[in-house]
């Protein structure tokens, strides 16, 4: 049997366990840890919203909601090893393509290499925090924000870079915001999700889920990016100062209230993915 041969059949057993049963239940447990998060993160910014401020409203606050349960400390673990399940999915679709006619395209192996990342950090922060290390997952967002700002103007061009950086955020979250309005996730999700009760449901969380997170990331961008301009790292902001943001606008409270309703509201959309995603 030829190189080429060999290098085919390499490439085809490789998708293959990138399909398996395994790697689709990896996927699903990723995006119901994925809600659980955002669903405890709306809860507690609605908190804030109504005068109760003293926890957190980020991971870590989120992290140390569910530590306080029982049996807290086996959920965490959960937790941490379904987000990394959902980083090994991106990974496999980085490297083989994703589900749809257009997987295989650069642009959403990109796409998926992003989400990787995004979500090992995750795990990794979670089952940290599930260790008992005072790592990235249990700290302040903002004070972590704060310290890799700085960090990060004190290289060569850091200015520049967290500007940049910024930018990238709040342009992420304006397309997360722009898509989910426009309902582009219908394309992942199975036909019988979309029809009757079922289908309005998944559009009333998917919209305003998607419209509450992509809102956050942008003003969250906005501010590395005024960070940026002033060259003051303590202008950057964790999710938790980013949404106590949402209060001081002239809607107030209210405000605040409703991007948190968002939230939960992803949370609940992200079950839906983890039932009825096209894997």
């Amino acid at each position: 049997m030829g190189t080429w041969a060999l290098t085919r059949r390499g490439r085809r057993t490789a998708r293959q366990a990138s399909d398996s049963s395994a790697m689709e239940a990896a996927a699903r447990w990723g995006f119901v840890a994925r809600g659980v998060l955002y669903l405890l993160i709306g809860v507690l910014a609605l908190r804030i919203a109504l005068g109760d401020g003293g926890q957190e409203a980020d991971r870590g606050g989120a992290l140390a909601e569910v530590a306080a349960q029982p049996l807290g400390q086996y959920l965490l673990w959960a937790l941490g090893i379904a987000l990394a399940g959902m980083a090994l999915w991106r990974l496999s679709e980085a490297c083989f393509g994703a589900a749809g006619a257009d997987g295989h395209k650069p642009r959403k192996r990109l796409f998926s290499l992003a989400r990787f990342v995004f979500y090992a950090f995750v795990s990794y922060s979670v089952l940290s925090f599930a260790a008992g290390a005072s790592g990235s997952g249990s700290g302040s967002s903002d004070d972590q924000s704060e310290d890799v700002t700085a960090r990060a103007m004190e290289l060569p061009g850091g200015q520049w870079l967290v500007g940049i950086g910024g930018l990238a955020i709040a342009v992420t979250g304006l397309w997360i915001a722009g898509r989910a309005a426009l309902r582009k996730y219908h394309k992942h999700l199975k036909a019988r999700a979309l029809r009757g009760r079922t289908g309005k449901a998944v559009d009333i969380t998917g919209v305003a889920g998607g419209i509450a997170r992509g809102a956050v990331f942008a003003v969250l961008g906005g501010f590395a990016v005024k960070a940026a301009v002033d060259y003051r790292p303590d202008e950057a902001k964790g999710i938790d100062d980013t949404l106590r943001s949402f209060a001081d606008t002239p809607a107030g409270p209210w405000l605040l209230a409703l991007i948190a309703v968002g939230l939960a509201a992803f949370g609940l959309f992200s079950f839906a993915m983890a039932r009825w995603r096209k894997i």
